[in-house]
């Protein structure tokens, strides 16, 4: 029962999927990271599904573009992308450690937030009208990396403070045990990424590996750890590179 409860407790937290409410303690919330990529294979099946009927019936590449861009903002709720836009303001601001921990937890945005999210979007939709049927596979896998990499990294990083909604999850989390999960489906979707097509998928996972690293190297030395916010960002700029690879790849190679 509350391994259920955990997996409503992921899609409660991490989705706009409607499901049951349940009272969180600390029982469900030892593996409830466990379930955050299942977002991403709902993410992924919808991506594929509607992109197919999409290009199917004929849809111009800007409507394309632009649905599978809004997609996994819609399932999402656009919990990553706040965490996104936060992050930019604090990155943006120049200030110390502890002034860009001030700015995360501020609910307003500023320019750079506004600018960085116009940008991710232009360049969102510009790779999406390059990309075709065939890629939607690999690109649909992406979307459980990313989240793979994101629940290993709450699990394993230090946090940049004693609260938030990051280290709710990383306290209540067996920690041994959630990363190994989040290893075993991260290699998994890697290997399937591969066996759906070899330089896609290899494209899909370097590009995400090389964000991962990036992510890391942002929280330590800019913030002192990882925060929610921080982990929002990763989501969307991993998702966004895998999804430039897998393009590239696939046009290019």
């Amino acid at each position: 029962m509350y391994l259920y409860e955990s997996f409503i407790i992921a899609l409660s937290m991490y989705s706009k999927i409607p499901v049951p409410r349940v009272e969180w303690n600390e029982k469900n919330m030892k593996y409830a990271i466990c379930f955050f990529p299942v977002v991403g294979v709902v993410t992924g099946i919808l991506v594929m599904g509607i992109g197919r009927l999409l290009l199917q019936a004929g849809a111009g590449s800007l409507l394309f573009a632009a649905v599978m861009t809004l997609l996994p903002v819609l399932v999402t709720g656009g919990i990553h992308m706040d965490g996104f836009m936060d992050t930019l303001d604090a990155l943006g601001s120049y200030g110390g450690r502890e002034k860009k921990l001030e700015i995360l937890k501020d609910p307003h945005a500023g320019a750079f937030a506004v600018l960085g999210l116009g940008c991710y979007l232009l360049w969102s939709v510009a790779v999406w009208s390059e990309a075709d049927a065939d890629m939607l596979p690999v690109i649909g896998c992406s979307y459980v990396i990313s989240r793979a990499f994101s629940g290993f990294s709450v699990v394993t990083f230090q946090a940049a403070r004693d609260t938030g909604l990051a280290r709710t999850f990383q306290d209540g989390a067996v920690r041994k045990t959630v990363g190994i999960v989040m290893l075993i489906v991260l290699l998994s979707s890697v290997v399937l990424s591969l066996r759906l097509d070899v330089r896609m998928g290899a494209a899909s996972a370097a590009a995400g590996l090389l964000s991962f690293c990036c992510y890391k190297a942002v929280c330590y030395r800019q913030f002192g750890g990882m925060t929610g916010d921080l982990a929002g960002y990763f989501l969307q700029i991993c998702e966004l590179a895998m999804l430039t690879g897998i393009v590239l790849a696939g046009r290019l190679l």
